[in-house]
């Protein structure tokens, strides 16, 4: 089975802004190595959670570092209340056919 590298963030926002946070969460350009990124939020939407699929550990440690990130994160500041991420290895569990 193929391996997954992925980087999770979760994050708590401000109540009502979701829209003007997703304007500031998407990156620009998207960064190399980047192959799959999913966004899921709470009914109340006051959490977000951010999956993103990359090539290798390098790739998303590159972007992490990287000036488009920092700014990224600078933009998205006034509407985040708190923050976690992770960074994981994994692959696809097979679901039985049912």
């Amino acid at each position: 089975m193929r391996e997954h590298f992925i980087w999770v963030t979760t994050r708590r926002i401000r109540p009502g802004t979701l829209e003007e946070f997703e304007r500031a969460w998407r990156p620009d350009p998207y960064p190399e190595g980047l192959r799959h990124a999913y966004a899921y939020w709470t009914e109340d939407e006051q959490e977000i959670t951010g999956v993103s699929f990359w090539d290798s550990k390098e790739a998303c440690d590159s972007w992490r570092a990287s000036e488009g990130e920092s700014h990224r994160r600078a933009v998205m500041a006034p509407y985040v209340v708190e923050e976690r991420e992770g960074f994981y290895r994994g692959r696809e569990l097979a679901v039985p056919v049912r």
